[in-house]
């Protein structure tokens, strides 16, 4: 965190030399005035300087953005981020080398670093921001898999006329099966069990309905 401490004759005079020296617009810090000081005698003799401290205010973007770059340094790994924000969701896409590392078995590891650039984040705002990494278009692939499994399980729970279990999923896997069978009239979804054990059960309507 960047703090510095400025005086000059006037607070505004003060703050602006602040914001020049940290290379910041205005709504990027917190300000305090210290001191407003004041004019002396014909405004020469007893002048005191205005005094303020002024704080950067962390981005939340920009430090999730540091975080995901120190982490994939210290791995070895050499690669670019690019980052696609709309709204309150932000979209992480890293690209080069030796991005199976980063990925893991089945995501494991992309998913991990995925929750904990989600609570960098939202560390610094009191407005929620949804994170999103991905690493050389995995999660696009990822969710074609899980849509082709979410498809085959409903035609096994219909033709079976039993609940279909999935092996435990992340949240936002999760969510890729329940929208790929919202539609899908002849089964409901649901997810049972605690974080990270949480799986979804694929279970015929009328299985479901007579419960």
């Amino acid at each position: 965190m960047k703090v510095i401490t400025a005086t000059a004759s006037t607070v505004d005079e003060a703050i602006q030399s602040a914001l020049n020296e940290l290379g910041v617009s205005r709504d990027r810090v917190e300000i305090d005035i210290l001191d407003h000081g004041k004019k002396g005698f014909l405004g020469i003799f007893g002048n005191k300087p205005a005094v303020v401290k002024v704080t950067v205010v962390p981005h939340p973007i920009e430090e999730t953005e540091t975080f995901l770059k120190n982490v994939i340094e210290k791995m070895g790994i050499k690669a670019t981020i690019e980052k696609v924000e709309n709204d309150k969701e932000v979209l992480f896409s890293i690209t080069g080398e030796k991005i199976g590392l980063l990925i893991g078995k089945h995501g494991q590891t992309l998913n991990s670093l995925q929750l904990l650039a989600q609570l960098v984040a939202n560390r610094y705002t009191q407005d929620y921001i949804n994170i999103t990494v991905d690493a050389e278009n995995y999660r696009t692939r990822r969710k074609e898999v899980l849509t082709q499994l979410a498809e085959k399980l409903a035609e096994k729970a219909i033709k079976t006329k039993r609940e279909v279990k999935l092996e435990p999923l992340p949240a936002y896997e999760r969510k890729v099966i329940h929208a790929a069978l919202a539609n899908n009239g002849q089964v409901k979804t649901f997810s049972v069990g605690t974080e990270p054990h949480r799986y979804i059960v694929i279970a015929p309507m009328h299985e479901r309905m007579s419960r």
